[in-house]
């Protein structure tokens, strides 16, 4: 009994001369930039949430956004009535503390840039304390957070 081994042609198959067992020597890239697409959308969706690190309910106003170039401390009261700098929660008195340490001038002489973000549902009195124990601190300029709003009074 004999076997055929397929078509003449002296062993070679296929146009570049590869069998069906070769090994494929290109790479396909279009999943992998697939990939990278997903991952590039995820990341432009979720970079702007991880801006701000607590959960406050600001109030509205009209007042445009302020231009900074310097370098930025934000004190967040949330509304409970606690106490965050940057994204670190502050023991009850702590505050001044902490503030005092960071009112260190920079180059030029420049204090760094303090926002206070304050929900608004706070006693108004709980947000002018901290911005008194910012000012007794050495920050004579603090940037109130609001979210931008036509409707605002």
């Amino acid at each position: 009994m004999a076997m055929s081994m397929g078509s003449g042609g002296g062993g070679r198959r296929g146009r570049r001369g590869r069998g069906r067992g070769a090994a494929m020597s290109e790479i396909n890239v279009t999943p992998l930039v697939d990939v990278m697409l997903v991952l590039l959308i995820i990341f432009m969706v979720t970079a702007p949430m991880l801006t701000a690190g607590v959960p406050i309910d600001l109030p509205d106003s009209r007042a445009e956004a302020l231009k900074t170039d310097r370098q930025a401390i934000t004190v967040s009261m949330d509304g409970e009535g606690r106490i965050f700098l940057d994204d670190q929660e502050l023991a009850p008195g702590e505050l001044s503390d902490r503030l005092t340490g960071l009112a260190v001038a920079g180059p030029g002489g420049q204090l760094p840039v303090v926002t206070l973000r304050a929900d608004r549902s706070l006693d108004y009195g709980r947000v002018v304390a901290v911005m008194g124990a910012l000012n007794a601190a050495g920050f004579k300029s603090i940037s109130l957070v609001t979210n931008g709003s036509v409707t605002a009074p």
